[in-house]
């Protein structure tokens, strides 16, 4: 059996900031360690007594460094990454004028695995050690990327983008082939090494009635599977699908009458929520994603965290509308959201967020996203001095979170020390 032992500052939860005082739920210790064995978190303790309790173990001294969980990425499409930061549209416009052509380049399976790769790539190289990604309506892209994440160990979530109407001919498919191609992969991927398939309508305005009934009744037949789609995301897009859905109560009420809610089901923005749709969320335990530097980039709006204190909740890059690969990005564009609706998240909060809270939404809790006994050592080791900027912060701080902080809102892949997947270096 094999053992390592990390060594150096520890951050690691014990329950939801978001509904517990963050005091009573968070763990830091600053002379902290990691033992794992055969790639699973064997336990999280002080780094002294591991050492002295373990003498076998192999050593790597982190030094002031901040071990956290690996940071997972709920909502994103790895499609878009050559594309991202396009300048200038909001949602409908920005996806026929940028999206769709790059997605229609998604049926060549060597420019799939070029871009599977490279997304998986710069992720790891941004601490981010779990994606959940929209693929494209090619089986082609779903296979690309799930070899990707195999020969890196990842643990991803990932499906066929399904569209059957208001998408270029190239990139639609039928109500009948969304159904075979997504049980074909379903079949191929699902809990194959570490990956996890997600049911996947892109959104409501591209799937007809009779897609999004055939995708509701797969996942009737496999409801161990997530279901990944987009829920509200801008105004415009909500008065589109009244258009095309006038018998439905709202925009949720398009995804439940054709059996695409429930608890394993991951909801993309849901920003301009009703009162309805909330609750019917909560009464299922469904889940929604956060994401924040899109939500802003593309003007949707602003996300309402409050829904965290009864909802599961998510926080993602959703790359390529999303700007920016780094979930500390996206951490800071949380914090600066809840800012404008009144609310300063609390680093541990925003850090839980980004981990645990994202693990929680995918229904990985304990797997992935922690720092904890049992869980895969899948790691981001921070240097809270990365730059000139953040270190002059940080050498003035009086709390670990003072020192935290500086980095979520300043950090990018700088500050990645180190990033450990299944307990291996990358």
């Amino acid at each position: 059996m094999s053992k390592q032992l990390l060594l150096g500052q520890t951050l690691s939860f014990s329950g939801d900031p978001m509904r517990t005082a963050w005091q009573d739920v968070t763990r830091h210790n600053s002379t902290g360690g990691v033992l794992i064995e055969d790639g699973t978190i064997a336990a999280v303790a002080d780094g002294v007594a591991l050492r002295e309790a373990h003498p076998d173990a192999d050593i790597t001294n982190h030094g002031d460094a901040l071990i956290c969980a690996g940071f997972v990425d709920a909502h994103m499409h790895y499609p878009q990454t050559a594309m991202i930061a396009s300048w200038g549209k909001q949602l409908i416009d920005w996806l026929n004028t940028y999206t769709f052509p790059e997605e229609s380049r998604f049926g060549d399976r060597a420019y799939a695995d070029e871009i599977a790769g490279r997304t998986l790539d710069i992720a790891l190289a941004h601490g981010t050690t779990t994606l959940t990604s929209f693929c494209t309506i090619h089986p082609e892209s779903v296979d690309a990327f799930f070899a990707a994440a195999g020969a890196r160990n990842m643990a991803v979530v990932a499906g066929k983008t399904c569209m059957d109407r208001n998408a270029p001919d190239a990139l639609q498919d039928t109500a009948q082939t969304a159904y075979d191609d997504s049980k074909t992969l379903l079949a191929r991927w699902h809990g194959t090494g570490r990956a996890n398939y997600a049911i996947t309508p892109r959104f409501s305005p591209t799937s007809t009635p009779d897609q999004l009934a055939a995708l509701g009744a797969l996942w009737a037949e496999h409801p161990d599977c997530l279901m990944q789609t987009h829920l509200s995301e801008q105004h415009p897009e909500i008065a589109w699908v009244r258009e095309l859905f006038p018998e439905a109560r709202d925009y949720l009420d398009t995804y439940e009458k054709f059996g695409l809610l429930g608890p394993k089901g991951l909801f993309g923005h849901a920003i301009h929520l009703g009162d309805r749709e909330i609750d019917r969320l909560r009464e299922v335990d469904a889940a929604v994603v956060h994401c924040p530097t899109s939500n802003t980039f593309i003007g949707s709006g602003l996300f309402d965290m409050s829904l965290a204190a009864s909802l599961r909740v998510g926080l993602a890059t959703d790359t390529g509308g999303g700007s920016s690969f780094s979930m500390l990005r996206t951490m800071a564009a949380a914090y600066e959201i809840g800012q404008l609706r009144g609310t300063a998240l609390h680093p541990s909060q925003l850090m839980w967020l980004a981990s645990e809270g994202s693990a929680r939404a995918l229904h990985m809790a304990g797997e992935i996203g922690h720092l904890g006994q049992g869980a895969t050592a899948d790691i981001c080791v921070l240097d809270l001095a990365s730059t000139a900027a953040i270190a002059q912060r940080a050498a003035q701080a009086e709390t670990i979170w003072d020192a935290i902080f500086p980095t979520i809102m300043m950090g990018d892949d700088r500050a990645i020390a180190a990033v450990y997947v299944a307990g291996n270096p990358v």
